[in-house]
């Protein structure tokens, strides 16, 4: 499979503290690709660098072959690779479909054409993803009025109103009602399947990310500790002395 991000010997420090250490990975285009590790492991550095917040001391980051570890936020984005994040950013005193108006603008309309007649075929849009999502019941409720698992998943929604060749999820079911995760994981299944958006998805739910993804990478003291395909994780018995914990 050709591979959409490469990340090649990234080392990020804090001062004296080594979040990440020589960490080298390859997400292939189409799949869904996992990142599990205890807290504190560098999970989040990790995805904050690929985005351009953090800048790295070493290695390289490639996106479609293309290096952007000297890109900025905005520019990562236009690419086509956008995050999510554990808590969520909604804009709370605008409606659900606001937000998804104004999420479409950061990369494919400018804001002064949201409500014009291109903005009303963005609606349309937006309406059909929060449809996707569950929420159009509630299209037009404040965002700041729904439940925080209703938020992440409109904040899921206004990523996909980007129309993102990549995204990564921090967390996607942190938060969220037990009796929904489900749902959420097969709209994440869905959306990389009938959209064609790659994943990459942060998650330490072990039933949640067995189940979604295809591949996964397993971090620890900031240093790629295991790969490979769920059963393989698994049973590993690094990951299960790091991350699960051994009994």
């Amino acid at each position: 499979m050709t591979a959409l991000l490469e990340v090649d010997g990234t080392s990020k420090r804090f001062g004296g503290v080594v979040a990440n250490d020589a960490i080298s990975l390859t997400v292939p285009e189409g799949a869904i690709v996992g990142l599990i590790g205890p807290n504190g492991s560098g999970k989040t550095t990790l995805f904050n660098s690929i985005v351009g917040y953090h800048p790295i001391d070493a290695g390289s980051i490639r996106f479609r072959s293309r290096e952007i570890s000297a890109l900025r936020v905005p520019q990562i984005a236009r690419l086509g690779l956008l995050r999510t994040f554990q808590q969520t950013r909604i804009y709370g005193g605008l409606n659900c479909v606001q937000n998804l108006l104004i999420s479409r603008s950061t990369r494919r309309e400018p804001f002064r054409q949201l409500f014009t007649l291109q903005g009303a075929r963005g609606r349309e849009r937006a309406e059909e993803l929060l449809e996707f999502v569950g929420l159009y019941e509630k299209r037009n409720l404040l965002a700041g009025d729904l439940s925080f698992g209703q938020q992440k998943l409109l904040e899921f929604a206004m990523a996909l109103m980007s129309e993102p060749d990549m995204l990564m999820l921090d967390e996607p079911t942190a938060g969220i009602n037990p009796t929904l995760i489900n749902g959420l994981i097969d709209r994440l299944k869905r959306a990389n399947a009938e959209f064609g958006i790659t994943l990459f998805v942060i998650e330490h739910n072990m039933r949640v990310i067995m189940n979604l993804a295809e591949h996964i990478y397993c971090l620890a003291h900031g240093e790629l500790l295991a790969e490979g395909k769920p059963a393989d994780i698994q049973g590993d018995p690094r990951v299960i002395d790091a991350y699960l914990g051994a009994h």
